[in-house]
Order: C-alpha cells, then sequence, then structure tokens
C-alpha cells in the first residue's frame, strides 16, 4: 500500500477545503458579525495542515487500488471533520467545547443534521452559513467533486468513486469518464440547488435563509438557520418547496441526468425504486393526515394534508427538518416516521438510510424464497425492471444488512453504557446511523448527551455516511495483508 501518495491526496483534499473558508468570511464582512477572524484562523491552519502533508509527498504518484481508496475515503472523511471543528473551537459565538465541536463538524459533514447548538436566531450569519455549507459539501460527497476537479488524481479516482458513492449498484457510471461522471453529477445538484433557493426566495425567505435552506434540502441535511426550524416561517408555501425538494434530491441522480439528457419523464415511471419510494411517501402521508385528521391535530384539512406531506417527506428522506413538534402526534406516527428513515432515499441520492433499493432486493429474495418452497427445482432470478441481478449484488446486499445491524446493536449498547435511557439510545444510533431524525433526548438537540456518547455517535455517523463497509473493512485483517 503506497501510504506516502494516499497522504498527498488527502493533503491535497485539505487544501482545496482551505480554500471554501473565504465564503464564510465573505458573509461576515457583508453582516459584520465579527467572526471573520475565525474563518481566517482556519484557513491558514487547514493550509498549514495540507501543505504538510502534500508538499513532502507531492511526487509520489500511483494508480490507486480498491483497498487505497478505501483508505483515502475514511482519512479524508475524518480528517476534514476535524479540520472542520476548528470554525466552532475558534469561535466565541458558540462557545462549544473539543467533543461538542467535533460533534457539529461531522454532524454537518456527514449530512446527520443533529446539532449542538441552541440560540440559533442570536448566532452570526457566518457561523450559520458554515453549518449549511458542510452540509451541502457533504452531500454529494466533497470526494466526487475533488475528483472532477483534480486531474492529479487520474485513473484512480474511479477508486474513489466506488468507495465514496452509497448503492449496491455502484459500478454503472454515467458517463465513460469517472471524471465526467463526477462533474456531472455535481451540475445536477449545483442546478437543484440554485432553483431550490430562487424557489424559496420567491416564497416569501430573505435571501440569506432561501440560499442556506437550498443547502441544506439538496443535501438532505436538516440545518436551519433558526431554532424553529422550518416552522419560524409558518408557510404553507415555504413546506412544499421544501418537502417536493426533498422528494427530489431523495431519487437517484442518475434519473435525473436522464432527463436533462433529453429523455421523457417515462424514464421516472420506469425505474421500480423510483416506483417504490414515491409509493412509499404517498402512503405514509396518507396515513399520517387520515389519522391526524380523526384525533383533531389541526384546525382545517388543508393545514392536516400540508404538515403530513412535509413531516413524512422530511422525515422519510432523513432531512429532519420540523414545523412543528411530531411529540403531539398520536404515538403511532413518530414511531412510524422514525422507522421510515431506516429505508430512507434511493440508491444514488444524498438521502440516508439503508436505501429503497436494497430494501426491493430483500423483498424479491423473500418472494424467490417462499417460492422454492413450492418448486424446490426451478429457477427463479431475480430482476430489477427488465435486467437479471447477479447474484454478487444480491449477497452484497445480505452482507450490507448484516453489518448495519451489527453496527447498530454495538453503537447502541455502547450509548446505553454511558447513561442514556434505552430509547434516547436507540433514537440517537438511528438518526446518526442513518442521518435522519431523532427522538427521546435528542429529538431537538444533543446537549443532553454525555460527551463520551457523543464521540460514539461521531464514529456511527462515519458508518452510516460511509454506508458501513468503507470503514468496517479497515477493522480486517485482509485489508492490511499485502
Amino acid at each position: 500500500m503506497h501510504f506516502r501518495a494516499i497522504t498527498r491526496i488527502v493533503g491535497l483534499f485539505v487544501i482545496l477545503f482551505s480554500g471554501a473558508m473565504f465564503i464564510p468570511g465573505l458573509i461576515s464582512l457583508m453582516y459584520h458579525d465579527g467572526v471573520g477572524g475565525v474563518f481566517s484562523q482556519t484557513f491558514i491552519v487547514a493550509l498549514t495542515i495540507g501543505l504538510i502533508l502534500w508538499w513532502p509527498n507531492r511526487k509520489e504518484k500511483y494508480e490507486l487500488k480498491p483497498r487505497e481508496g478505501c483508505l483515502i475515503v475514511v482519512l479524508f472523511w475524518t480528517v476534514l471533520g476535524s479540520v472542520g471543528a476548528l470554525p466552532f473551537l475558534f469561535s466565541d459565538r458558540p462557545n462549544l467545547s473539543l467533543t461538542d465541536s467535533f460533534f457539529e463538524s461531522f454532524s454537518g459533514l456527514t449530512t446527520t443534521g443533529v446539532t449542538m447548538l441552541v440560540g440559533l436566531d442570536s448566532l452570526p450569519k457566518a457561523i450559520l452559513f458554515y453549518r449549511q455549507m458542510l452540509q451541502w459539501m457533504g452531500g454529494m460527497g466533497i470526494i466526487v467533486l475533488a475528483v472532477a476537479i483534480l486531474p492529479i488524481l487520474g485513473v484512480g479516482g474511479m477508486q474513489l468513486y466506488r468507495a465514496e458513492m452509497p448503492s449496491p449498484l455502484k459500478d454503472n457510471k454515467m458517463r465513460p469518464r469517472i471524471a465526467e461522471t463526477a462533474k456531472t453529477l455535481w451540475l445536477i445538484y449545483l442546478l437543484l440547488t440554485v432553483a431550490c433557493a430562487v424557489a424559496l426566495w420567491v416564497a416569501g425567505m430573505p435571501v440569506f435563509d432561501a440560499i442556506s435552506h437550498s443547502f441544506s434540502t439538496i443535501a438532505i441535511g436538516g440545518f436551519s438557520t433558526h431554532d424553529a426550524s422550518i416552522g419560524y416561517y409558518a408557510s404553507p408555501i415555504i413546506n412544499t418547496i421544501i418537502a417536493i425538494f426533498l422528494l427530489i434530491s431523495g431519487c437517484n441522480y442518475g434519473l435525473h441526468f436522464a432527463l436533462l439528457s433529453g429523455r421523457s419523464l417515462k424514464v421516472y415511471g420506469r425505474d421500480p425504486e423510483f416506483r417504490i419510494f414515491i409509493s412509499l411517501q404517498l402512503g405514509m402521508v396518507a396515513v399520517c393526515a387520515l389519522m391526524l385528521w380523526e384525533h383533531s391535530v389541526y384546525k382545517t384539512g388543508m393545514e392536516t394534508l400540508n404538515q403530513a406531506f412535509f413531516q413524512v417527506v422530511s422525515m422519510a428522506t432523513t432531512a429532519g427538518f420540523t414545523t412543528d413538534s411530531i411529540a403531539k402526534w398520536p404515538l403511532f406516527l413518530p414511531m412510524l416516521l422514525l422507522c421510515s428513515a431506516f429505508i430512507g432515499g434511493c440508491s444514488g441520492s444524498t438521502g440516508g438510510g439503508v436505501k429503497v433499493v436494497r430494501v426491493l432486493l430483500l423483498y424479491l429474495q423473500g418472494s424467490r424464497e417462499l417460492k422454492r418452497l413450492v418448486h424446490p427445482n426451478a429457477v427463479y432470478p431475480i430482476k430489477l425492471g427488465y435486467r437479471a441481478l447477479p447474484e454478487r449484488v444480491l449477497d452484497s446486499v445480505w452482507g450490507f444488512f448484516s453489518a448495519y445491524a451489527l453496527v447498530f446493536v454495538v453503537s447502541m449498547l455502547a450509548i446505553i453504557a454511558t447513561g442514556v435511557d434505552d430509547f434516547s439510545a436507540f433514537s440517537a444510533v438511528s438518526a446518526s446511523l442513518n442521518n435522519g431524525p431523532g427522538l427521546g433526548v435528542v429529538v431537538e438537540n444533543c446537549t443532553a448527551m454525555p460527551p463520551v456518547a457523543k464521540w460514539i455517535l461521531v464514529v456511527t455517523m462515519l458508518f452510516g455516511r460511509l454506508e458501513v463497509f468503507t470503514l468496517l473493512i479497515l477493522f480486517t485483517p485482509t485489508f492490511w495483508r499485502e
């Protein structure tokens, strides 16, 4: 394994990230919030770290192998999450501890959306924007961006792409060259962000809030610039706009690319994962609306439908935005939404969870086993659309669920061992691993969690962002064996 070449690439990534500090720095100058020096300090420290990693190894150029790609991805998210904590450490507003600063940074970068901050309405604009920017960069994966704009990575970029992009079918590419694929993904991502920001601005959001919330909406992150989240605006139109863009971001970006390439909207209807995804969303909206109406939680039918639509989409896509406290809803509904976050979005989307396609494949496998009980000698291929899937893909799905269950149980037991009650531990691990909403003591923020529990959740966030396998493989002896 070429460790010096790996160090060189990680150094390039950190240098790239340091340049992003100019944006919140400019925001600070525009709003005169007094924290511009925080981002200047972060730029200097991050650039220094990047140069220390890159300069001694700048001539070490090798083609990356799959395991080296996995190691770079893990190191990148770990190093970048650590460097990303610097503005929170340097700033007096908010005044966060080392643990809380790391937690906030990793939560933003992994698009988990669980926060350590209270009093968002009074925080400096630059700090608020920085949180949103972290989610936006982490949503698509800054590594995919780096592959697109750093030709110095060469052919090894494919290994980074495979290690970074979440999907059991990740070998599929939209373009023949991986750099073109990454550029296409980011172009779609950028166009959706601009469209969302404009729509929110037209609907009545201030420009700053519209841009900030477009970042966290398209990234399906859930950070907001207000303590009341989207409920601050009390606008059914804004609720609807955000929910629609969450649905769009929860779809496979390959479908969006197909549409931009000149194909009709029928491309969505032909995709089985998309059909299941939309059916689940609409079904849960109907169930929630009926139960809320039955219990007279809201005054009118339109308000009931709007709240149900927004909360279902927000929770099921793992964004976690809120317009109202779901604690006053019938208990069945918060539990339903928490369970829906386990499924999450489609493969190739910015959503979290185990992904709809994996759940679909498990269902198809279960159906096949039932058929085999009746006709043991029959051959039943599993098809996704019109395409028969190889057994390797099906095996990877079962392997993922096994690893996922292991990480979930171990993390939850570790959290309980720190003194957190079992329901809050379950909810916190669910929120961290699925990048989704939380209940119990983490329904609004994680400030009540013990410091050790927060570090456990940081590791769980990484497992969730890297789809378990990419991080778990580092703990196997085979990975390190030549």
